[in-house]
Protein backbone atom coordinates (compact mmCIF):
# COMPACT_ATOMS: atom_id res chain seq x y z
CA UNK A 1 0.00 0.00 0.00
CA UNK A 2 1.36 3.43 -1.01
CA UNK A 3 1.53 5.87 1.90
CA UNK A 4 -0.18 9.02 0.71
CA UNK A 5 1.39 12.30 1.77
CA UNK A 6 4.76 10.73 2.58
CA UNK A 7 7.81 12.57 1.18
CA UNK A 8 9.64 10.52 -1.50
CA UNK A 9 13.17 9.32 -0.67
CA UNK A 10 15.68 12.17 -1.00
CA UNK A 11 18.74 13.83 0.51
CA UNK A 12 18.82 17.53 -0.31
CA UNK A 13 21.98 18.21 1.71
CA UNK A 14 23.99 15.65 -0.22
CA UNK A 15 22.63 16.96 -3.54
CA UNK A 16 23.87 20.44 -2.58
CA UNK A 17 27.23 19.07 -1.41
CA UNK A 18 27.79 17.25 -4.73
CA UNK A 19 26.95 20.29 -6.85
CA UNK A 20 29.13 22.52 -4.66
CA UNK A 21 32.06 20.10 -4.93
CA UNK A 22 31.76 19.98 -8.74
CA UNK A 23 32.03 23.78 -8.91
CA UNK A 24 34.83 23.84 -6.33
CA UNK A 25 37.22 21.30 -7.82
CA UNK A 26 37.69 20.79 -11.56
CA UNK A 27 38.04 16.97 -11.48
CA UNK A 28 35.15 16.28 -9.12
CA UNK A 29 32.62 15.84 -11.91
CA UNK A 30 34.72 13.13 -13.58
CA UNK A 31 34.31 10.96 -10.46
CA UNK A 32 30.50 11.00 -10.61
CA UNK A 33 29.67 11.35 -14.31
CA UNK A 34 29.04 7.60 -14.65
CA UNK A 35 27.06 7.41 -11.42
CA UNK A 36 24.59 10.27 -11.62
CA UNK A 37 22.31 11.67 -14.28
CA UNK A 38 20.17 14.79 -14.30
CA UNK A 39 17.14 12.85 -13.06
CA UNK A 40 19.07 11.52 -10.06
CA UNK A 41 18.46 14.84 -8.29
CA UNK A 42 15.18 15.37 -6.46
CA UNK A 43 14.95 19.17 -6.66
CA UNK A 44 14.28 20.68 -10.08
CA UNK A 45 16.79 23.48 -9.38
CA UNK A 46 19.51 20.93 -8.73
CA UNK A 47 18.67 19.11 -11.98
CA UNK A 48 19.17 22.33 -13.95
CA UNK A 49 22.50 23.06 -12.26
CA UNK A 50 23.73 19.51 -12.91
CA UNK A 51 22.65 19.79 -16.56
CA UNK A 52 24.73 22.95 -16.98
CA UNK A 53 27.76 21.31 -15.34
CA UNK A 54 27.40 18.30 -17.64
CA UNK A 55 27.15 20.52 -20.72
CA UNK A 56 30.34 22.36 -19.74
CA UNK A 57 32.12 19.04 -19.18
CA UNK A 58 30.92 17.67 -22.51
CA UNK A 59 32.15 20.82 -24.28
CA UNK A 60 35.60 20.45 -22.62
CA UNK A 61 35.16 23.76 -20.79
CA UNK A 62 36.26 24.63 -17.28
CA UNK A 63 33.78 23.93 -14.51
CA UNK A 64 33.64 26.48 -11.68
CA UNK A 65 31.08 28.77 -10.13
CA UNK A 66 31.59 31.49 -12.74
CA UNK A 67 31.26 29.23 -15.77
CA UNK A 68 28.19 27.52 -14.31
CA UNK A 69 26.55 30.89 -13.60
CA UNK A 70 27.24 31.98 -17.16
CA UNK A 71 25.90 28.73 -18.60
CA UNK A 72 22.68 29.09 -16.60
CA UNK A 73 22.37 32.71 -17.68
CA UNK A 74 22.68 31.69 -21.36
CA UNK A 75 19.85 29.18 -20.96
CA UNK A 76 17.71 31.70 -19.03
CA UNK A 77 17.69 29.40 -16.01
CA UNK A 78 19.86 31.41 -13.59
CA UNK A 79 17.05 33.10 -11.69
CA UNK A 80 14.99 29.91 -11.67
CA UNK A 81 17.65 28.12 -9.62
CA UNK A 82 18.04 30.97 -7.10
CA UNK A 83 20.52 33.27 -8.81
CA UNK A 84 24.28 33.65 -8.24
CA UNK A 85 23.75 33.87 -4.49
CA UNK A 86 22.38 30.30 -4.33
CA UNK A 87 25.32 28.87 -6.30
CA UNK A 88 27.78 30.75 -4.06
CA UNK A 89 26.06 29.24 -1.02
CA UNK A 90 26.55 25.75 -2.48
CA UNK A 91 30.32 26.19 -2.77
CA UNK A 92 30.61 27.85 0.65
CA UNK A 93 29.11 24.75 2.31
CA UNK A 94 31.78 22.34 1.07
CA UNK A 95 35.52 22.30 1.79
CA UNK A 96 36.59 19.69 -0.78
CA UNK A 97 35.32 16.95 -3.09
CA UNK A 98 36.48 14.15 -0.77
CA UNK A 99 33.87 11.37 -0.52
CA UNK A 100 31.97 12.75 -3.52
CA UNK A 101 31.66 9.28 -5.10
CA UNK A 102 30.21 7.84 -1.88
CA UNK A 103 27.75 10.74 -1.68
CA UNK A 104 26.78 10.27 -5.32
CA UNK A 105 25.90 6.62 -4.77
CA UNK A 106 23.60 7.57 -1.90
CA UNK A 107 21.84 10.09 -4.15
CA UNK A 108 21.50 7.45 -6.86
CA UNK A 109 20.04 5.01 -4.37
CA UNK A 110 17.39 7.58 -3.41
CA UNK A 111 16.56 8.03 -7.09
CA UNK A 112 16.20 4.28 -7.60
CA UNK A 113 13.84 4.15 -4.60
CA UNK A 114 11.73 6.93 -6.14
CA UNK A 115 11.66 5.09 -9.47
CA UNK A 116 10.53 1.88 -7.77
CA UNK A 117 7.70 3.80 -6.10
CA UNK A 118 6.67 5.35 -9.42
CA UNK A 119 6.78 2.05 -11.30
CA UNK A 120 5.00 0.07 -8.59
CA UNK A 121 2.23 2.69 -8.55
CA UNK A 122 1.83 2.37 -12.31
CA UNK A 123 1.79 -1.44 -12.06
CA UNK A 124 -0.80 -1.23 -9.30
CA UNK A 125 -3.08 0.95 -11.43
CA UNK A 126 -2.74 -1.41 -14.39
CA UNK A 127 -3.44 -4.42 -12.17
CA UNK A 128 -6.78 -2.89 -11.14
CA UNK A 129 -7.79 -2.56 -14.82
CA UNK A 130 -10.44 -5.23 -15.51
CA UNK A 131 -10.13 -4.71 -19.28
CA UNK A 132 -6.77 -6.54 -19.39
CA UNK A 133 -7.18 -9.67 -21.51
CA UNK A 134 -3.68 -11.14 -21.39
CA UNK A 135 -2.07 -11.05 -17.93
CA UNK A 136 1.30 -12.00 -19.48
CA UNK A 137 1.42 -8.53 -21.04
CA UNK A 138 1.17 -6.94 -17.59
CA UNK A 139 3.83 -9.28 -16.22
CA UNK A 140 6.12 -8.44 -19.13
CA UNK A 141 5.53 -4.70 -18.63
CA UNK A 142 6.28 -5.03 -14.90
CA UNK A 143 9.48 -7.03 -15.42
CA UNK A 144 10.70 -4.76 -18.17
CA UNK A 145 10.17 -1.65 -16.06
CA UNK A 146 11.84 -3.10 -12.97
CA UNK A 147 14.73 -4.71 -14.85
CA UNK A 148 15.32 -1.30 -16.44
CA UNK A 149 16.23 0.08 -13.01
CA UNK A 150 19.89 -0.84 -13.12
CA UNK A 151 22.86 1.33 -12.45
CA UNK A 152 24.00 1.13 -16.05
CA UNK A 153 20.67 2.00 -17.68
CA UNK A 154 19.88 4.84 -15.31
CA UNK A 155 23.29 6.44 -15.62
CA UNK A 156 23.58 6.06 -19.36
CA UNK A 157 24.06 9.47 -20.95
CA UNK A 158 24.87 10.36 -24.52
CA UNK A 159 28.49 10.92 -25.44
CA UNK A 160 30.14 12.84 -28.24
CA UNK A 161 31.72 10.67 -30.91
CA UNK A 162 35.18 11.92 -29.88
CA UNK A 163 34.67 10.74 -26.30
CA UNK A 164 33.39 7.38 -27.53
CA UNK A 165 36.52 7.18 -29.67
CA UNK A 166 38.84 7.75 -26.70
CA UNK A 167 37.26 4.89 -24.77
CA UNK A 168 37.09 2.59 -27.79
CA UNK A 169 40.71 3.15 -28.82
CA UNK A 170 41.84 2.33 -25.30
CA UNK A 171 39.98 -1.01 -25.48
CA UNK A 172 41.34 -1.74 -28.98
CA UNK A 173 44.86 -1.03 -27.75
CA UNK A 174 44.38 -3.48 -24.87
CA UNK A 175 43.01 -6.11 -27.27
CA UNK A 176 45.97 -5.67 -29.65
CA UNK A 177 48.39 -6.15 -26.75
CA UNK A 178 46.53 -9.24 -25.58
CA UNK A 179 45.63 -7.60 -22.27
CA UNK A 180 41.92 -8.32 -22.75
CA UNK A 181 40.06 -10.85 -24.90
CA UNK A 182 37.86 -10.08 -27.88
CA UNK A 183 34.19 -9.75 -27.06
CA UNK A 184 31.74 -12.42 -28.08
CA UNK A 185 30.73 -15.98 -27.28
CA UNK A 186 33.23 -18.36 -28.96
CA UNK A 187 32.33 -21.08 -31.43
CA UNK A 188 34.34 -22.94 -34.06
CA UNK A 189 37.79 -21.48 -34.68
CA UNK A 190 37.05 -20.54 -38.31
CA UNK A 191 33.83 -18.83 -37.28
CA UNK A 192 35.59 -16.87 -34.53
CA UNK A 193 38.23 -15.59 -36.93
CA UNK A 194 36.05 -14.76 -39.92
CA UNK A 195 32.65 -13.89 -38.47
CA UNK A 196 33.86 -12.64 -35.09
CA UNK A 197 32.11 -15.12 -32.74
CA UNK A 198 28.58 -14.49 -31.47
CA UNK A 199 28.49 -10.83 -30.50
CA UNK A 200 26.55 -9.28 -27.58
CA UNK A 201 23.13 -7.74 -28.42
CA UNK A 202 23.05 -9.50 -31.81
CA UNK A 203 20.10 -11.50 -33.11
CA UNK A 204 21.40 -14.45 -35.14
CA UNK A 205 18.98 -16.42 -37.29
CA UNK A 206 20.04 -19.94 -38.31
CA UNK A 207 17.59 -21.26 -40.87
CA UNK A 208 17.16 -24.51 -42.78
CA UNK A 209 14.66 -26.93 -44.20
CA UNK A 210 13.57 -29.88 -41.98
CA UNK A 211 16.07 -32.70 -41.43
CA UNK A 212 19.09 -30.47 -42.09
CA UNK A 213 20.28 -30.80 -38.51
CA UNK A 214 19.31 -27.42 -37.01
CA UNK A 215 18.86 -28.75 -33.49
CA UNK A 216 22.02 -30.87 -33.52
CA UNK A 217 24.09 -27.95 -34.85
CA UNK A 218 22.65 -25.58 -32.26
CA UNK A 219 23.42 -28.10 -29.49
CA UNK A 220 27.02 -28.13 -30.63
CA UNK A 221 27.09 -24.32 -30.57
CA UNK A 222 25.70 -24.36 -27.02
CA UNK A 223 28.23 -26.97 -25.92
CA UNK A 224 31.22 -25.03 -27.30
CA UNK A 225 30.03 -21.84 -25.58
CA UNK A 226 29.50 -23.62 -22.24
CA UNK A 227 32.89 -25.34 -22.46
CA UNK A 228 34.45 -21.89 -22.86
CA UNK A 229 32.86 -20.59 -19.67
CA UNK A 230 29.80 -18.93 -21.23
CA UNK A 231 26.56 -20.08 -19.57
CA UNK A 232 23.81 -20.85 -22.10
CA UNK A 233 20.01 -20.96 -21.91
CA UNK A 234 18.62 -23.33 -24.55
CA UNK A 235 14.87 -22.95 -25.15
CA UNK A 236 13.59 -26.12 -26.79
CA UNK A 237 10.04 -25.70 -28.06
CA UNK A 238 10.10 -28.89 -30.13
CA UNK A 239 12.00 -31.52 -28.15
CA UNK A 240 11.89 -32.55 -24.50
CA UNK A 241 14.91 -32.03 -22.26
CA UNK A 242 15.50 -35.80 -22.02
CA UNK A 243 15.67 -36.08 -25.82
CA UNK A 244 18.29 -33.34 -25.93
CA UNK A 245 20.23 -35.02 -23.14
CA UNK A 246 20.23 -38.32 -25.06
CA UNK A 247 21.58 -36.55 -28.12
CA UNK A 248 24.29 -34.89 -26.06
CA UNK A 249 25.16 -38.24 -24.50
CA UNK A 250 25.44 -39.74 -27.99
CA UNK A 251 27.77 -36.92 -28.99
CA UNK A 252 30.03 -37.46 -25.98
CA UNK A 253 30.11 -41.28 -26.12
CA UNK A 254 29.93 -42.00 -29.85
CA UNK A 255 27.02 -44.37 -29.23
CA UNK A 256 24.02 -44.27 -31.55
CA UNK A 257 21.07 -42.25 -30.36
CA UNK A 258 18.72 -45.21 -30.69
CA UNK A 259 21.06 -47.35 -28.59
CA UNK A 260 20.84 -44.78 -25.81
CA UNK A 261 17.06 -44.36 -26.06
CA UNK A 262 16.54 -48.11 -25.78
CA UNK A 263 19.26 -48.48 -23.11
CA UNK A 264 20.73 -51.27 -25.23
CA UNK A 265 24.18 -51.03 -23.64
CA UNK A 266 27.15 -53.36 -23.52
CA UNK A 267 29.17 -53.59 -20.32
CA UNK A 268 31.96 -51.41 -21.73
CA UNK A 269 29.44 -48.70 -22.70
CA UNK A 270 28.75 -47.81 -19.07
CA UNK A 271 32.23 -46.43 -18.54
CA UNK A 272 31.78 -44.18 -21.57
CA UNK A 273 28.40 -43.03 -20.25
CA UNK A 274 29.74 -42.27 -16.77
CA UNK A 275 32.67 -40.29 -18.21
CA UNK A 276 30.29 -38.38 -20.48
CA UNK A 277 27.94 -37.57 -17.58
CA UNK A 278 30.83 -36.14 -15.54
CA UNK A 279 31.64 -33.87 -18.47
CA UNK A 280 28.03 -32.87 -19.14
CA UNK A 281 27.20 -32.06 -15.53
CA UNK A 282 29.96 -29.45 -15.44
CA UNK A 283 28.50 -27.56 -18.39
CA UNK A 284 26.62 -24.33 -17.58
CA UNK A 285 23.88 -25.28 -20.03
CA UNK A 286 20.22 -24.75 -19.05
CA UNK A 287 17.55 -26.62 -21.03
CA UNK A 288 14.09 -25.06 -20.88
CA UNK A 289 11.54 -27.22 -22.72
CA UNK A 290 8.42 -25.20 -21.83
CA UNK A 291 5.84 -26.10 -24.54
CA UNK A 292 3.87 -23.46 -26.47
CA UNK A 293 6.12 -20.73 -25.09
CA UNK A 294 4.80 -17.20 -25.61
CA UNK A 295 7.17 -14.33 -26.33
CA UNK A 296 6.27 -12.68 -23.01
CA UNK A 297 7.01 -15.89 -21.10
CA UNK A 298 10.29 -16.17 -22.99
CA UNK A 299 11.33 -12.63 -22.04
CA UNK A 300 10.46 -13.25 -18.40
CA UNK A 301 12.50 -16.47 -18.33
CA UNK A 302 15.43 -14.89 -20.19
CA UNK A 303 15.65 -12.09 -17.62
CA UNK A 304 15.45 -14.63 -14.81
CA UNK A 305 18.27 -16.78 -16.23
CA UNK A 306 20.37 -13.66 -16.76
CA UNK A 307 19.94 -12.60 -13.12
CA UNK A 308 20.34 -16.08 -11.62
CA UNK A 309 22.89 -17.73 -13.94
CA UNK A 310 24.44 -14.73 -15.75
CA UNK A 311 23.84 -16.42 -19.10
CA UNK A 312 25.98 -15.23 -22.01
CA UNK A 313 24.00 -16.83 -24.85
CA UNK A 314 20.38 -17.73 -25.62
CA UNK A 315 19.33 -20.31 -28.22
CA UNK A 316 15.70 -20.71 -29.32
CA UNK A 317 14.64 -23.88 -31.15
CA UNK A 318 12.69 -22.71 -33.02
CA UNK A 319 11.19 -19.31 -33.84
CA UNK A 320 8.01 -20.42 -35.63
CA UNK A 321 6.88 -22.43 -32.59
CA UNK A 322 6.72 -19.34 -30.40
CA UNK A 323 3.50 -17.37 -29.93
CA UNK A 324 2.84 -13.69 -29.36
CA UNK A 325 -0.12 -11.86 -27.74
CA UNK A 326 -1.37 -10.72 -31.16
CA UNK A 327 -1.84 -14.29 -32.42
CA UNK A 328 -5.35 -13.35 -33.54
CA UNK A 329 -3.81 -11.27 -36.32
CA UNK A 330 -2.18 -12.71 -39.39
CA UNK A 331 0.81 -15.01 -39.05
CA UNK A 332 3.24 -12.63 -40.72
CA UNK A 333 2.55 -9.94 -38.12
CA UNK A 334 2.96 -12.44 -35.33
CA UNK A 335 6.34 -13.62 -36.59
CA UNK A 336 7.37 -9.99 -37.06
CA UNK A 337 6.50 -9.24 -33.43
CA UNK A 338 8.42 -12.29 -32.24
CA UNK A 339 11.57 -11.46 -34.21
CA UNK A 340 11.48 -7.84 -33.01
CA UNK A 341 11.09 -9.03 -29.41
CA UNK A 342 14.04 -11.41 -29.75
CA UNK A 343 16.20 -8.56 -30.99
CA UNK A 344 15.08 -6.30 -28.15
CA UNK A 345 15.83 -8.91 -25.47
CA UNK A 346 19.29 -9.44 -27.01
CA UNK A 347 19.91 -5.72 -26.69
CA UNK A 348 18.37 -5.43 -23.22
CA UNK A 349 20.45 -8.29 -21.76
CA UNK A 350 23.46 -7.44 -23.96
CA UNK A 351 23.95 -11.04 -25.04
CA UNK A 352 23.62 -12.80 -28.40
CA UNK A 353 20.33 -14.54 -29.13
CA UNK A 354 20.40 -17.37 -31.70
CA UNK A 355 16.99 -18.30 -33.07
CA UNK A 356 16.51 -21.30 -35.34
CA UNK A 357 14.02 -20.83 -38.16
CA UNK A 358 12.28 -22.85 -40.83
CA UNK A 359 12.72 -22.10 -44.51
CA UNK A 360 9.85 -22.11 -46.97
CA UNK A 361 9.23 -24.94 -49.43
CA UNK A 362 10.42 -22.74 -52.29
CA UNK A 363 13.87 -24.24 -51.75
CA UNK A 364 12.59 -27.64 -52.84
CA UNK A 365 11.07 -26.24 -56.03
CA UNK A 366 14.36 -24.94 -57.47
CA UNK A 367 17.02 -26.84 -59.32
CA UNK A 368 19.64 -25.27 -57.04
CA UNK A 369 18.59 -26.17 -53.49
CA UNK A 370 20.98 -23.71 -51.83
CA UNK A 371 18.92 -21.39 -49.55
CA UNK A 372 18.69 -17.66 -50.17
CA UNK A 373 17.36 -14.85 -47.97
CA UNK A 374 13.99 -14.75 -49.72
CA UNK A 375 13.40 -18.33 -48.47
CA UNK A 376 12.97 -17.16 -44.87
CA UNK A 377 9.53 -18.35 -43.97
CA UNK A 378 6.50 -16.14 -43.23
CA UNK A 379 8.11 -12.77 -42.67
CA UNK A 380 10.62 -10.41 -44.22
CA UNK A 381 10.92 -8.90 -40.73
CA UNK A 382 13.14 -11.82 -39.71
CA UNK A 383 15.79 -10.72 -42.19
CA UNK A 384 15.31 -7.08 -41.23
CA UNK A 385 15.65 -7.63 -37.46
CA UNK A 386 18.55 -10.08 -37.65
CA UNK A 387 22.16 -8.95 -37.39
CA UNK A 388 23.29 -12.28 -38.83
CA UNK A 389 21.41 -14.73 -41.05
CA UNK A 390 23.00 -18.12 -41.64
CA UNK A 391 21.71 -21.17 -43.50
CA UNK A 392 22.43 -24.85 -42.96
CA UNK A 393 22.75 -26.68 -46.26
CA UNK A 394 23.64 -30.34 -46.76
CA UNK A 395 24.14 -31.08 -50.47
CA UNK A 396 23.95 -34.86 -49.91
CA UNK A 397 20.26 -34.58 -48.91
CA UNK A 398 19.37 -33.72 -52.51
CA UNK A 399 21.76 -36.10 -54.28
CA UNK A 400 20.54 -39.47 -55.50
CA UNK A 401 24.09 -40.77 -55.37
CA UNK A 402 26.13 -38.98 -52.73
CA UNK A 403 29.49 -37.80 -54.06
CA UNK A 404 32.58 -38.32 -51.91
CA UNK A 405 33.03 -34.53 -51.69
CA UNK A 406 29.56 -33.99 -50.23
CA UNK A 407 29.40 -36.99 -47.91
CA UNK A 408 28.59 -35.74 -44.38
CA UNK A 409 29.30 -32.18 -45.51
CA UNK A 410 27.49 -29.23 -43.90
CA UNK A 411 27.65 -25.81 -45.52
CA UNK A 412 27.15 -23.11 -42.89
CA UNK A 413 26.22 -20.21 -45.18
CA UNK A 414 26.44 -16.68 -43.74
CA UNK A 415 24.19 -14.75 -46.10
CA UNK A 416 23.84 -11.61 -44.01
CA UNK A 417 26.25 -10.14 -41.51
CA UNK A 418 25.55 -6.57 -40.47
CA UNK A 419 28.96 -6.07 -38.90
CA UNK A 420 31.32 -8.17 -40.98
CA UNK A 421 32.01 -10.77 -43.63
CA UNK A 422 29.64 -13.11 -45.41
CA UNK A 423 30.72 -16.47 -46.72
CA UNK A 424 30.57 -20.22 -46.17
CA UNK A 425 32.12 -22.20 -43.35
CA UNK A 426 32.38 -25.89 -44.16
CA UNK A 427 31.60 -28.36 -41.41
CA UNK A 428 31.50 -32.14 -41.37
CA UNK A 429 29.53 -34.56 -39.23
CA UNK A 430 30.25 -38.11 -38.27
CA UNK A 431 28.02 -40.83 -39.71
CA UNK A 432 26.09 -40.99 -36.43
CA UNK A 433 25.88 -37.21 -35.98
CA UNK A 434 27.79 -37.76 -32.75
CA UNK A 435 30.36 -35.11 -33.61
CA UNK A 436 30.50 -32.02 -35.80
CA UNK A 437 33.88 -30.66 -36.76
CA UNK A 438 35.07 -27.84 -38.99
CA UNK A 439 37.00 -28.00 -42.22
CA UNK A 440 40.30 -26.23 -41.63
CA UNK A 441 40.54 -24.86 -45.15
CA UNK A 442 39.86 -21.32 -46.30
CA UNK A 443 36.68 -19.43 -45.46
CA UNK A 444 34.85 -19.41 -48.80
CA UNK A 445 33.91 -15.81 -49.55
CA UNK A 446 34.09 -16.24 -53.31
CA UNK A 447 31.44 -18.94 -53.48
CA UNK A 448 28.85 -16.86 -51.67
CA UNK A 449 29.15 -14.15 -54.33
CA UNK A 450 27.85 -16.67 -56.84
CA UNK A 451 24.66 -17.13 -54.81
CA UNK A 452 21.82 -14.70 -55.30
CA UNK A 453 21.44 -13.06 -51.89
Amino acid sequence: MIELGKVPPQNIELEEAILGACMLESRAFEEIQDILSENSFYRTEHQKIFRSIYQLFNDNKAIDILTVIEKLRQSNELENVGGPAFLTKLTDRIASSAHIEFHARIIQQKYIQRELIRISTEIQHKAYDDSIEDISELIDFSEQQISGITINSINKIGLKMGEIGKRRLKILDEISKGEIKLSGVPCWEKLNKTIGAWQPSNLIIIAARPAMGKTRLSQEIAKIAAENGCPVAFFSLEMEDTELYDRQLASETGLENMTIRQANFKNEDWEKIENAQRKIENLELIIDDTPALTINEFKSKARYYKRKNDIKLIIVDYLQLMRSPDHSKNREREISHISQSLKLIAKELNIPVIALSQLSRKVEERADKTPVLSDLRESGAIEQDADVVAFIHRPEVYEKEVSEENKNKIEFIFAKHRHGATGIITLYRSDKWSTIYEYKGQFDQDKINELEF
